[in-house]
């Protein structure tokens, strides 16, 4: 069985025992996370897609670890001018585990 969640503006497609990192969740550790903005809920051909949200669908998750992403550079220069900016940026980030779906 799987589904399609929404979370932290983006889309995922999990199933049971996923290990997956998303943006970060303001979550306790050891508490269990609840999905409930789920699109798809689905086993081989039978799929349920609501019109809005499947009803009564719901993935639950507990909390790994939270971390952060690599350190991106933002460099822009300007030729000629002496005119150069650098800039780092590190995103939060959660890694979770995926321990049930219900649909």
């Amino acid at each position: 069985m799987y589904a399609v969640i929404k979370t932290g503006g983006k889309q995922y497609r999990v199933a049971k025992d996923d290990v997956l990192t998303v943006e970060k969740l303001v979550v306790e550790s050891g508490k269990s996370i609840e999905f409930t903005e789920v699109l798809l809920v689905g086993s081989g051909a039978d799929v349920k897609v609501g019109k809005a949200l499947p009803s009564g669908a719901k993935v639950t998750a507990e909390l790994v670890e939270q971390t952060r992403g690599p350190k991106l550079i933002a460099f822009k220069k300007r030729r000629r001018k002496n005119s150069r900016r650098k800039r780092g940026h590190r995103q939060d980030l959660t890694k979770i585990r995926i321990t049930g779906i219900t649909g």
